[in-house]
């Protein structure tokens, strides 16, 4: 794999005055969410590459990076499975 955690990282930005200030990829207005919804839903690596072209494998890779960090920083409600 290339690129630390660290060096992935540096490929996600926030700017309040773009996208809402959502998390995207350095560069574009490519949402991090986008990217781990479109992997949630089966979609592979080598077809988001294809539909999104200015992309490259680590901006993927740095999504997944930031996904991890958040759900280690943050609580999100999820519902348990009825017994």
């Amino acid at each position: 794999m290339d690129g630390t955690h660290a060096q992935l990282l540096e490929r996600i930005w926030i700017d309040p005055a773009r996208c809402a200030g959502k998390p995207c990829i350095r560069g574009h207005r490519i949402w991090v969410s986008l990217v781990l919804d479109l992997l949630a839903s089966g979609a592979t690596v080598a077809e988001i590459l294809a539909d999104y072209p200015g992309l490259e494998e680590n901006d993927i890779r740095a999504c997944l990076a930031y996904g991890s960090d958040m759900a280690r920083e943050r609580f999100v409600d999820i519902p348990l499975e009825a017994s």
